[in-house]
């Protein structure tokens, strides 16, 4: 895709216009919202008894898996399966639904109050740990997209990251992507404010 200085007049190049123009429009979106405090999160988003948990995870470490399991198991919404927005507020954290949504067919126009991240990791056990310190920062800020071409972008999404790893409690799921798997962070989740 090229634009002129002022983004007046852009051409798509290639065969698949529309998927070029869903990026770009998905990174002009980017370049205003991380100047208001958000963050693009490659993840899947549930809303579950009115809150958001967000699981990150590179591709096919079972993110859209894990949220399908929730809406059947305990029938939590599924706000998006792959890419999310979250946004830090005077209120708190909340995660946005987007247009956008990779590879999963799930994209809710909604948001809902943030309540914890996920990282997920498939294993032949279900284990769950809170994170903690520079491992939080480790496994999350490579799930981070960062607007590298902003002249600022990279200092904006550290100081927004920065604070929400500081407010939010991060686990680490090893799972076999199961209802025991779901039971183990419910019951984590409920016992958290």
């Amino acid at each position: 895709m090229c634009a002129d200085q002022n983004y007046r007049n852009i051409y798509i190049y290639g065969s698949d216009k529309k998927a070029a123009f869903e990026t770009f429009s998905a990174y002009v979106f980017y370049t205003h919202v991380v100047r208001q405090k958000t963050l693009w999160i490659h993840s899947a988003t549930i809303e579950t008894n009115g809150k958001g948990v967000l699981f990150l995870g590179p591709s096919g470490i079972g993110k859209t898996t894990q949220a399908e399991l929730w809406e059947k198991y305990r029938g939590a919404s599924i706000i998006n399966g792959d890419v999310g927005f979250v946004q830090r507020t005077k209120e708190g954290y909340l995660a946005w639904g987007t247009p956008w949504h990779g590879s999963s067919p799930y994209c809710i126009n909604t948001s809902v109050p943030l309540k914890a991240l996920v990282v997920l990791k498939q294993a032949p056990v279900n284990e769950l740990r809170e994170l903690r310190g520079f491992e939080k920062v480790a496994e999350v800020s490579g799930s981070i997209m960062y607007p590298n071409w902003m002249h600022d972008g990279r200092e904006l999404c550290a100081d927004t990251l920065n604070h929400l790893l500081s407010d939010l409690p991060v686990y680490r799921l090893d799972n076999r992507a199961d209802l025991e798997a779901v039971e183990l962070l419910e019951k984590e989740l409920n016992d958290i404010i």
